[in-house]
């Protein structure tokens, strides 16, 4: 039998690993999701028609009609052109570039069903503003800490695009210009380079290969399986790479924060993403040192998102709303 409840909503969140889906009934409430791998090597035609057939079989197997879907809303990692929703470029998934995603996804689902596409960190911000750690303040600053760093902008409780829909991609302001390993925006010395977990990793294996010493090939079994959890890890055993490198962390990361602060003067940071498992080794040191280039006493928030694994389904379904 046929559910004909109106208003499902699927969103899906696409990360450089993993794509969540998820289902929502017409309140809103999260009635199935899963994970699938990402194929990296995909191009945008080929990702998309992946995407569709997906989006076919959660509909197949809760028995949902076209007619009943409210719409697919999908955060992407990528530089979005919002007004055509087409895709610019995708830094962990470099293949799909340039790529008119929803008017694709859009007839490759038969033309009558709406989809929205976003980027991932504004999808997350809608979240956590609406449903999560944010919710009261009129502006407030989402900004993930993972395997890249970027920010979703809130102004008077709306989400802020820009002229083209990319803005929030803070982590590829420039702190050195020319200098430090290349970034995948292109450029060298940007923000990102310096702190994200992707990004710290290149650095200690280029310090390894410089000859420095440390435990972490030891607890890796190789210079090429070391990852973010080993340098957090080694932190804990006075490993003095690895305090090198959460150091170096610390600092650019307070630097992007106090920049945004300064540029926008919003109060609220709402922090997300895997490096926050790092704790305290890393944060307490961030805040201390926001609070030694802020020269003001009025409140300043950092606050952990509050939605979990789900923060992404949850957005990319919130641009239906």
């Amino acid at each position: 039998m046929r559910n004909n409840m109106n208003n499902f909503t699927i969103g899906i969140d696409v990360g450089g690993t993993k794509t969540a889906y998820g289902l929502f009934d017409s309140n809103k409430n999260l009635i199935f999701k899963n994970k699938l791998p990402t194929n990296a090597n995909l191009d945008g035609q080929a990702f998309f028609d992946g995407i569709a057939d997906n989006i076919n079989t959660i509909l197949k197997n809760h028995d949902i009609n076209y007619s009943n879907l409210r719409g697919v809303g999908i955060g992407m990692p990528s530089y979005i052109f919002y007004e055509e929703g087409r895709i610019m470029k995708t830094a962990n998934l470099p293949k799909i570039k340039d790529f008119p995603a929803r008017s694709y996804l859009y007839k490759k689902l038969g033309g009558n069903i709406r989809i929205m596409l976003d980027n991932d960190a504004h999808t997350a911000a809608l979240a956590e503003h609406r449903n999560g750690a944010g919710r009261g303040f009129t502006h407030m600053l989402y900004c993930p800490v993972s395997t890249g760093i970027s920010t979703g902008i809130i102004i008077d409780n709306k989400l802020f695009r820009g002229r083209y829909g990319w803005a929030g991609e803070t982590g590829h302001m420039i702190a050195t210009p020319g200098e430090g390993i290349e970034c995948g925006c292109g450029n060298r010395g940007c923000l990102m380079s310096y702190c994200s977990g992707a990004m710290i990793v290149k650095h200690v294996k280029q310090k390894i290969l410089e000859g420095h010493k440390t435990i972490m090939l030891d607890m890796a079994g190789s210079h090429d399986a070391i990852d973010v959890l080993h340098i957090s890890q080694a932190y804990d055993l006075d490993d003095s790479l690895s305090i090198w490198a959460i150091d170096q962390m610390a600092k650019y990361m307070a630097v992007w924060l106090y920049n945004l602060y300064s540029a926008l003067n919003i109060n609220c940071f709402v922090l997300g993403g895997g490096l926050l498992n790092i704790g305290d080794k890393l944060f307490d040191p961030v805040k201390s040192m926001f609070n030694d280039l802020n020269h003001c006493d009025l409140p300043v928030y950092f606050k952990e998102a509050e939605l979990g694994d789900d923060f992404g389904i949850v957005g990319a379904a919130e641009l239906l709303f």
